[in-house]
């Protein structure tokens, strides 16, 4: 099967995999109540990679195609999407949000380790007691803590731009149904925020010391890209 590329002018790779598979099913190639092909057959068979595949599985299930199912599959569950994908084309996937965010907090971070007040520094401290204490009880207000942790961090640059830079990602996640259902299965499998992570990061600001704080953060989000990587439907 030819490789899907895709450009600024045609729909994401992922919504493009999405619609094959749509079309697959409309001809019977998958029948309602059947378990896709795994994972990895799936991104042989596209020739695109396994977190491509997984998002346009999220967008399935999204727009009711499919139930993915944690430990079981991916499970065809009516023979068309409805309504068209239900997926807001113009938002980006969740790698693309994770991926930006990679390039823009290391660089808050090391800035805002040079600007932050000693009271932030207490601040972040208190958000990362609260998390710790509610990750286990109530995961929506540990989503909440997590973005006023790293809005903070981006408040503690004193550059305005920055700061409303990385407020925007963050809404972005917020608002993208596939990064909100990405992280609801990736949590189902046991992973949570990785709280040692925070205190790297709080420690290097508080010592004042750019670089760490800058590798810290940059070690944090790729340990949730790796999380997000690593993690398969078919588990």
């Amino acid at each position: 099967m030819a490789t899907l590329l895709s450009t600024g002018s045609e729909k994401r790779l992922y919504l493009q995999i999405a619609e094959k598979i749509v079309l697959l099913i409309g001809q019977g190639e998958y029948p309602v109540g059947s378990r896709l092909p795994a994972e990895r057959k799936l991104a042989e068979n596209f020739e695109v990679s396994r977190p491509t595949i997984r998002e346009a599985m999220i967008a399935l299930e999204v727009s009711g195609t499919v139930e993915i199912r944690p430990g079981s599959g991916v499970y065809v569950i009516a023979k068309e999407a409805s309504p068209a994908l239900n997926v807001d084309e113009s938002l980006p996937g969740p790698f693309e949000i994770l991926e930006a965010r990679l390039h823009f907090e290391p660089e808050a971070a090391a800035l805002a380790s040079q600007r932050i007040s000693h009271q932030e520094i207490f601040e972040l401290r208190q958000l990362q007691k609260k998390m710790q204490k509610l990750e286990a009880e109530d995961l929506s207000a540990t989503h909440d803590l997590d973005f006023r942790f790293h809005e903070m961090i981006a408040i503690a640059t004193r550059n305005t731009s920055i700061h409303q830079a990385i407020s925007w990602l963050w809404a972005l996640r917020r608002q993208s149904q596939l990064s909100t259902t990405l992280d609801r299965l990736i949590r189902t499998r046991g992973a949570t925020p990785i709280m040692d992570d925070h205190l790297k990061i709080i420690d290097a600001m508080q010592n004042r010391d750019a670089p760490s704080a800058k590798r810290a953060m940059q070690q944090h989000i790729q340990r949730v890209i790796n999380e997000f990587s690593q993690y398969s439907l078919d588990e």
